[in-house]
């Protein structure tokens, strides 16, 4: 017998409230729409959460005890038959219940299906009840264990994937875009301004998913929501949660879309409970760096301040280790560490730069690298998606290209050098200013342009174009812009 005051019930709790939820949520359509009697509803819910279960406990391959004796504990009463009186972990591994379950989180199973089909047919969201309970057995699943695998997350963010994609080919919206749709991006917020509505996470994660490119950029801040909704988890049983830094670098060139990511990454800290406001506060070098004794440090500490219950992102972080015996660059640096330390309850700091300078950055204090502990790469686009780019910044100003415009853009991203310093979406929007420059002067040749004309970008108007990239910061030279404020 499993001594039931030495385990935690975190998951027998999930799969009650599971099977309970969706009982009380289907059990008035369950003849009729769904063409099962309330007793065959509970016997597929019960399903539904064993195999739900099982699956996460295999994700990473490990079938602990602590997670089997949970798994038998949640589970025995719905199927005696399965896990009789007295079933030890060992029973479990022998009988073979757990083992490959995982594929079981590649495709929707019976019940979900046929919850959508209700929900398509009726227009309504029992669906999202199902998502969000299943979830949430997902994420106590995973923490059983006081370590939570790379394995775990990523079968977390499939499962939700999988769920969110049957639901759209369904043409179901999920409870939270039915509740959320078209809440404002949050930049810094003054105190005395009222914060703008928090946003759900799935609605901040489908707008990720909505950035063109930065496939391995969209895994790596999932796999950061799927851990931190876990701890959350873990704490509030009272379970002991590993101590983890927060704080991330991001590593690429310009115009990769780091500032945008951070602002879905602040308000995506906001709706996990990991600080309150969710705001985005961006400086560089020039924001923190002072020219007298004494006056760097007072800067990076209003900016703390600044950013307090927020997200700090620090541009071009690098630039802060540039600069002679009497830069104050240093003096920057070692005040962050501290205050990173101090404030890691309330401040989440994101450090932005080129890879190589980044990791020097790194070397450059002691504490940086363990404050620091997760990277985050974003790679240049490719032709085809800064050609995507291009057209988004041309249709919100009612500009498309043509046929013979689209292939001159893709010729002219071929041509582009990719080493450090290329501009990406920063280059598609130079390359889009200098078109409808081009495009006006030959506009003015003709005597009565039509709408079509007046709106349509080609060959003409790009072919020839040549860039002046801003090029890196040489390292005996200050490097930051100026500071971007969010309003």
């Amino acid at each position: 017998m499993i001594v039931m005051a030495q385990l935690d019930l975190g998951l027998a709790n999930t799969v009650e409230n599971f099977i309970d939820s969706l009982m009380a949520t289907l059990e008035p359509v369950a003849d009729t729409a769904l063409r099962r009697s309330p007793e065959q509803l509970r016997k597929d819910l019960a399903l539904d959460a064993f195999n739900c279960s099982a699956a996460f406990i295999d994700c990473d391959d490990s079938h602990s005890d602590l997670e089997l004796e949970a798994f038998i504990v949640a589970l025995e009463k719905h199927f005696p038959d399965l896990l009789p009186e007295d079933t030890k972990p060992a029973d479990v591994r022998a009988a073979g219940l757990i083992t490959g379950k995982r594929s079981w989180l590649n495709q929707p199973s019976g019940l979900f299906n046929s919850i959508v089909a209700v929900d398509q047919q009726s227009h309504t969201a029992y669906s999202s009840v199902y998502y969000e309970q299943a979830l949430r057995m997902a994420h106590t699943a995973i923490g059983l264990d006081d370590y939570t695998s790379r394995f775990e997350l990523s079968g977390v963010e499939q499962f939700r994937s999988m769920m969110l994609r049957t639901m759209k080919t369904g043409n179901v919206a999920s409870g939270a875009s039915v509740a959320t749709s078209g809440s404002p991006v949050a930049h810094e917020a003054p105190a005395e301004q009222e914060l703008p509505p928090e946003r759900d996470l799935d609605e901040l994660l489908e707008e990720l998913d909505e950035l063109i490119g930065l496939e391995s950029v969209k895994e790596e801040v999932k796999l950061v929501a799927a851990l931190l909704k876990v701890q959350k988890l873990r704490e509030e049983r009272g379970l002991p949660v590993p101590d983890s830094s927060r704080h991330l670098i991001f590593v690429g060139n310009p115009g990769t879309g780091k500032t945008t990511v951070a602002r879905l990454l602040a308000q995506i800290y906001r709706s996990l409970g990991v600080v309150d406001k969710g705001h985005l506060v961006e400086t560089d070098r020039s924001g923190m760096v002072a020219g007298f004794v004494g006056q760097t440090a007072t800067k990076v500490n209003e900016l703390f301040d600044r950013a307090d219950q927020g997200v700090l992102l620090v541009d071009e972080a690098y630039s802060l280790t540039r600069g002679g015996e009497k830069d104050f660059g240093r003096e920057a640096i070692d005040t962050m560490v501290k205050l990173v330390e101090d404030r890691r309850d309330s401040v989440v700091v994101i450090l932005a730069g080129y890879p190589n300078e980044m990791a020097d950055l790194v070397e450059a204090n002691p504490g940086m690298k363990s404050r620091f502990p997760r990277t985050i790469r974003f790679e240049d686009y490719d032709d085809d998606e800064l050609l995507k780019i291009f057209s988004l910044i041309s249709a919100s100003t009612e500009y498309h290209l043509d046929e013979s415009g689209e292939q001159s853009v893709l010729d002219f991203f071929a041509t582009q050098d990719r080493g450090q310093g290329f501009g990406n979406g920063r280059t598609a929007r130079n390359l889009f200013e200098a078109a409808v420059s081009r495009h006006a002067v030959r506009m003015v040749e003709i005597a009565d342009p039509t709408n079509d004309e007046l709106m349509t970008l080609t060959s003409d108007d790009i072919d020839g174009i040549e860039l002046v990239e801003e090029q890196p910061v040489p390292e005996d030279v200050e490097a930051g812009a100026a500071t971007e404020e969010a309003e």
